[in-house]
């Protein structure tokens, strides 16, 4: 009877084996982060496009209200105090109104300049999911190529530029074939997934820092006691709106009466 042959792994091939499952759980991992981000981005989105159309405008028409009740008291008055008051109330407006408008806008004349057009092509001819060798790196690519849409959607260049520096800092600076080269490769892989995912972990922070995200976590609060914030805050709004009017019809015919 032939002897059994016994393959020894080596150690080597076997911290490769390792690393290989870590790749695979961190990649795991940031996938999960990105979804979570993704998600809360277009919550927050959604949340602020509801904000500016049922909220936001009303404070620009009210703080427009108010630009003009300070320039008509500079003809009432006609002080140095009034002037300013007149100045910074009119900025408050344009800043007001530039809020609630300003960002439907851009939206609209969306239009990227040629570096970012330039700097995404660079990045999808590297990680489009068509150049993938196998399961795992299709699906790695296809988590990069939404990354990259969204990214470039956004406008955000450094993100483009990281993941193409990436790739070259793997695929140029890491030559050669076999179990080495391949540890190597994923070595820097993984690091580069946890710098990743403690990146989107800080903006997640800085997002759900935001007044507005603040402001739609009242809303949620507000809605389990089956109130609804915004049209609790358009009602007080359209209050103070109709005041103001009342306001400014009056001073109009103040300077009406001095002849001005």
């Amino acid at each position: 009877m032939p002897a059994e042959i016994v393959l020894q792994q080596t150690p080597e091939h076997a911290a490769l084996l390792d690393k290989r499952e870590e790749l695979a759980a961190v990649r795991t991992a940031l996938a999960e982060r990105e979804s979570e981000l993704a998600q809360l981005r277009a919550q927050v989105k959604t949340f602020e496009g509801r904000y500016l159309r049922q909220v936001g405008v009303l404070y620009a028409e009210l703080d427009e209200l108010e630009a003009r009740i300070a320039e008509r008291e500079v003809d009432l008055y006609d002080s140095d105090a009034a002037r300013a008051r007149a100045e910074e109330m009119r900025q408050r407006a344009q800043e007001t109104h530039e809020a609630a408008y300003g960002a439907a806008r851009e939206a609209e004349e969306f239009d990227p300049p040629p570096t970012l057009k330039a700097l995404f092509r660079d990045v999808a001819k590297r990680i489009h999911p068509d150049f993938a060798r196998d399961e795992a790196e299709l699906a790695h690519f296809t988590l990069l190529m939404a990354r990259a849409n969204e990214a470039y959607t956004r406008g955000d260049a450094e993100l483009l530029q990281r993941m193409l520096d990436d790739h070259h800092e793997i695929n140029a600076s890491i030559q050669g074939e076999g179990e080495t080269a391949e540890l190597q490769r994923i070595t820097r892989q993984i690091q580069h997934a946890r710098r990743d995912i403690a990146n989107l972990e800080a903006e997640q922070g800085i997002l759900l820092s935001s007044e507005v995200a603040q402001l739609m976590q009242d809303a949620e609060a507000a809605k389990r006691e089956h109130r609804d914030l915004l049209t609790e805050l358009e009602a007080n709004l359209k209050e103070q709106v109709a005041e103001a009017q009342r306001r400014f019809e009056l001073i109009d015919r103040q300077i009406r009466a001095h002849g001005r």
